[in-house]
């Protein structure tokens, strides 16, 4: 017996067309018209869209700082928002500590998630500590279905790579088939900076920006994209969040390099304004920052062009009151100190219909920054990402006739706040099927167990 969705709209990464999908084992068997056969149960969802469930391919649950304290969100948490928001697979950052191996480091996030994930899920692998040994089990970890990478050329002293290091990973990865992500800034001159106003006794969260300005990204981004020309490798850019940084990446794209760039909902609506806000501009204490209002017309222009690969979230939450603001309240005021992040895997959905609906992108061009480009780029397609016959049966039904407004006080994240308060959306996601199963619909869940999977993914795909 199957389940037939009938009377919805098909979106895809090239068009739209009115259809019926058919669902059998968790997966899609048929999508056409008229496709319910005698016994099959039916759902009707006229007037309302059939979307690919979103990918969110940056998320941080569980995760650790060095001092004790953990993200507000853990894999049960943050993956039962990211189902409520529309999204059925996360690509969550696992991370190799210094003095780890990978395997280690690997072994920890599967403890971590295993058995607690209402959405399907994957891992990147943060590197943080890269030597020969690391480098001999890079075959090992991607034939086990972990085939991208990450490191930072930011975080000085914790995190940071250097050039070096940089381009032996790269040669590697074009070696082992692997895909590197690399959070472009510059961490030395961040560390200087953030020396000199902590000195100048300006140590309140609103000189966050001010020690990591524009310049500081674009910059790393331009070094990246010459390492990896050097190199011979791919290499994908995460939460691209100035204008000149995504020039740099498309001039990049247009003289034939293989760059994929990632950016995020609060880089396309949130804005600097924010860190005026005294003790409350804490919670937009991000990396890199929210940038100056006039860079998001060139972020929205990259994307409705396709020049702009993916919509991640970076979802990285941290509560407000005893996480965020810690320092401030026992008078120990130090931007450095604040944790960098926000939420988002609820609202990215949403948020980037809202686009839709202002005009700002197509309904097609959506579903390939949220869900089909992902899919491609780090090996979950034809799987994930597209509502086809023989993939997973992962649909998000959206209904443009309601509307939602984001609020902290009905959000399914654990955590004290929304950067997008009362934000309107002219649409509502009506129901949430994960490989045919019926997990969120009218706002509930309707079932209390996890039943999310880890996904073992290929290596990338070249995008069409």
């Amino acid at each position: 017996m199957a389940l037939v969705l009938e009377g919805g709209t098909i979106v895809g990464p090239d068009g739209e067309f009115r259809a019926d999908a058919r669902i059998e084992g968790g997966v899609i068997s048929e999508i056409g018209l008229s496709v319910r056969r005698g016994g099959d149960e039916y759902a009707d969802v006229s007037g309302k869209y059939l979307l690919p469930g979103g990918i969110d391919a940056h998320t941080h649950f569980d995760l650790p700082l060095g001092d004790g304290m953990r993200t507000a969100d853990n894999f049960a948490t943050g993956t039962k928002a990211a189902i409520a928001g529309g999204t059925t697979c996360v690509i969550d950052y696992a991370t190799q500590f210094k003095g780890e191996s990978l395997s280690e480091g690997l072994d920890n996030w599967h403890g971590l998630a295993e058995g607690k994930c209402f959405c399907d899920y994957a891992f990147h692998l943060a590197i943080t500590d890269w030597n020969d040994a690391v480098s001999s089990e890079l075959p090992e970890i991607i034939s086990n279905g972990v085939t991208s990478f990450k490191m930072y050329m930011a975080y000085k002293g914790a995190l940071q790579v250097d050039d070096g290091i940089l381009y032996r990973a790269l040669k590697r990865m074009k070696e082992t088939g692997g895909l590197l992500c690399v959070h472009c800034e510059n961490g030395d001159i961040i560390a200087a900076r953030a020396d000199e106003l902590i000195r100048e006794g300006k140590p309140g969260p609103s000189f966050h920006p001010v020690s990591r300005p524009e310049e500081i990204e674009s910059e790393a981004v331009s070094r990246l994209i010459t390492i990896a020309s050097l190199a011979g490798a791919p290499v994908y850019v995460v939460h691209v969040s100035a204008a000149e940084s995504m020039r740099r990446i498309i001039e990049a794209k247009t003289a034939g390099a293989s760059v994929f760039a990632e950016t995020c909902p609060q880089y396309l609506y949130l804005d600097d304004s924010l860190y005026a806000n005294g003790r409350e501009a804490a919670k937009y204490v991000c990396s890199p920052p929210l940038r100056g209002k006039e860079n998001q017309a060139a972020l929205w222009s990259s994307l409705r062009m396709g020049l702009a690969d993916v919509v991640a979230t970076d979802h990285c939450s941290f509560n407000f009151n005893g996480q965020k603001d810690r320092d401030i309240r026992e008078g120990r005021e130090d931007f450095r100190r604040i944790p960098n992040g926000m939420p988002g895997a609820e609202s990215r959905m949403l948020l980037m219909y809202k686009g839709v609906a202002d005009g700002r992108l197509t309904l097609s061009r959506m579903v390939r920054a949220v869900s089909a480009n992902p899919a491609i780029i780090f090996g979950l397609y034809p799987r994930k990402g597209a509502l086809i016959p023989g993939a997973d049966a992962d649909i998000t039904v959206l209904d443009p006739t309601g509307t939602t407004t984001i609020s902290a006080a009905g959000q399914f994240q654990n955590v004290d706040y929304t950067p997008f308060e009362g934000v309107e959306i002219p649409a509502r996601i009506d129901s949430v099927y994960l490989r045919g199963e019926l997990l969120y619909s009218g706002g509930k869940f309707l079932t209390s167990e996890p039943s999310g999977k880890f996904v073992p993914r290929g290596v990338t795909n070249a995008l069409p």
